[in-house]
């Protein structure tokens, strides 16, 4: 596999300092956006240690809040950009329970067995075929129980839902004052995005084999998915 970074790997490079702050103002719904992710997880756990993928994983910030709640065994951060694993080192240092690996999720080995993994704003960024192939790879990858958690950006049903979705994303995020300028670099890497919606999402998670799908958070363009082993 290259070790070239994709374009939209590179963007996320440039902007990784201060990524994970702008991301809270990016999100509008962000405290109810993974406070489900995270609830899901909870319900799900079944073992004294959990052993986690995290797809995409970027600064980590997703992981930090699984290594806060939860007893975790082992903890991989996957991810394309360099820059952005490097800001995750920094956020975890000297615990011997998180790996780190470059590697583009489109064609990575996944490797196993995990009970969780989990993955937050990244998979849109493949097109839809990619979607369903990493979805298969990861129902591979889960012991059987496993859940898989994706906190996502999907489209929405229909172009008038989807323009919708953008118009309102732009009033919250400018109350919350992101900047014009942080506005046009957001733009900037969500011209690489791939988004899917979240029927045709959960229709792939049962192709995959996946069970006990779900939607149980949605806000817009920001939908919590999920499916177990």
């Amino acid at each position: 596999m290259s070790q070239t970074e994709a374009p939209a790997s590179r963007l996320f490079g440039r902007d990784a300092a201060g990524y994970d702050d702008l991301r809270r103002r990016l999100i509008p719904c962000f405290d109810d956006f993974y406070g489900a992710a995270l609830k899901l997880i909870a319900e799900s756990r079944t073992v004294a240690e959990i052993d986690v993928l995290d797809v995409g994983a970027g600064t980590g910030l997703f992981s930090a809040m699984i290594l806060q709640r939860y007893p975790v065994g082992r903890l991989c951060l996957l991810d394309g950009s360099a820059a952005m694993l490097e800001q995750a080192r920094g956020r975890f240092p000297e615990d011997n329970r998180v790996e780190y690996r470059l590697a583009d999720m489109s064609e990575a080995d996944l490797g196993g067995q995990w009970d969780i993994v989990i993955s937050a704003l990244a998979i849109h960024h493949l097109p839809d075929d990619g979607k369903r192939d990493l979805y298969r790879r990861i129902r591979h990858g889960l012991k059987p129980g496993g859940l898989f958690v994706n906190a996502e950006q999907v489209a929405g049903p229909n172009p008038i839902a989807d323009e919708r979705y953008s118009r309102i994303w732009l009033e919250q995020i400018r109350g919350l004052g992101v900047s014009e300028q942080e506005i046009d670099n957001a733009r900037e890497r969500m011209s690489y995005d791939r988004c899917a919606s979240v029927e045709n999402q959960l229709q792939w998670l049962a192709e995959a084999g996946f069970s006990d799908i779900d939607c149980s958070f949605k806000a817009w363009r920001f939908a919590v998915l999920s499916g177990r082993a």
